[in-house]
């Protein structure tokens, strides 16, 4: 029986290719216009299994407000995958790049890929979602309109790639986190990576005294995002990413420096993405 998984976006967006990739090909997506929408979608059982969600992206950085929806949430991370972002040129099959006029796509493709859009006297059509540019362009059997995509973008609208890899940083990733409720999410096999939410009464030095019983555990920090706690004068909560070798290593940590925080909360304990 196939998940059904709420992504960000249309059909063919890098959602749904990072759900593919973790929960195989078979997974059932639900669209969501917004990621507050994905949120709510994934916390209701008789609409989703959950959910996929990006959280951040190796050039442009961590999505902030995905954390407050994630703190705010019944959700727990059970998964996370690292994808390889690669936009491609696509067109109708049997288009030429001297018919193409128009290139449509999401302001943030457009701007990832302009290295090559500027060898070419075509016009930039700003959109809302890369996947749903290929899919206007396949239903309008567009001769002169190009969008920029990902590759499964091309195979659900038949698509050919004209111009692949286009985008000028290729070393491009985003990380996606998996996301079920609380209460049906089952312990991970060989999880060797948590993440959670703290503060402390920010007196001098307490935050240097969890960061130390971090690297005393022989834990590595992956990550270390700080907030503003609403309705706080300038005081901060902090989201941290733990890799470890067994899970029992964070757990003892745990206990260590609970009493060191005023606020600790695990957003899930999971298996450290693979790069896809």
């Amino acid at each position: 029986m196939s998940r059904k998984i709420a992504i960000q976006g249309f059909e063919g967006s890098f959602h749904q290719s990072a759900a593919r990739y973790f929960f195989g090909k078979q997974v059932e997506v639900v669209c969501c216009g917004s990621f507050r929408e994905l949120i709510k979608k994934a916390a209701n059982k008789d609409e989703t299994d959950g959910a996929i969600m990006a959280i951040e992206n190796s050039i442009a950085g961590s999505i902030l407000p995905n954390y407050t929806l994630l703190q705010n949430s019944n959700l727990k991370i059970t998964g996370e995958i690292y994808l390889h972002i690669k936009q491609n040129l696509l067109v109708n099959p049997g288009i030429r790049l001297e018919d193409i006029k128009e290139v449509h796509s999401h302001p943030m493709a457009l701007q990832q890929c302009l290295d090559f859009l500027d060898k070419y006297n075509w016009k930039l059509v700003e959109t809302e979602d890369t996947a749903l540019s290929a899919k206007q362009v396949h239903q309008h059997k567009s001769k002169h309109i190009a969008a920029i995509a990902g590759k499964l973008a091309a195979e659900l609208f038949q698509l050919e790639m004209i111009a692949p890899n286009i985008q000028t940083q290729k070393n491009n990733y985003t990380r996606f986190l998996v996301l079920e409720r609380e209460e049906e999410a089952s312990e991970v096999i060989e999880a060797n990576k948590a993440s959670v939410n703290f503060n402390t009464d920010h007196s001098k030095g307490s935050l240097a005294k969890v960061l130390t019983k971090i690297a005393d555990a022989g834990i590595n920090l992956s990550k270390l995002q700080s907030f503003p706690i609403p309705g706080s004068d300038w005081l901060y909560s902090f989201h941290a990413d733990m890799e470890f070798d067994h899970v029992q290593q964070f757990h003892k940590l745990v206990k260590n420096i609970i009493p060191l925080t005023n606020h600790f909360k695990v957003y899930g304990i999971y298996k450290k993405g693979v790069t896809k």
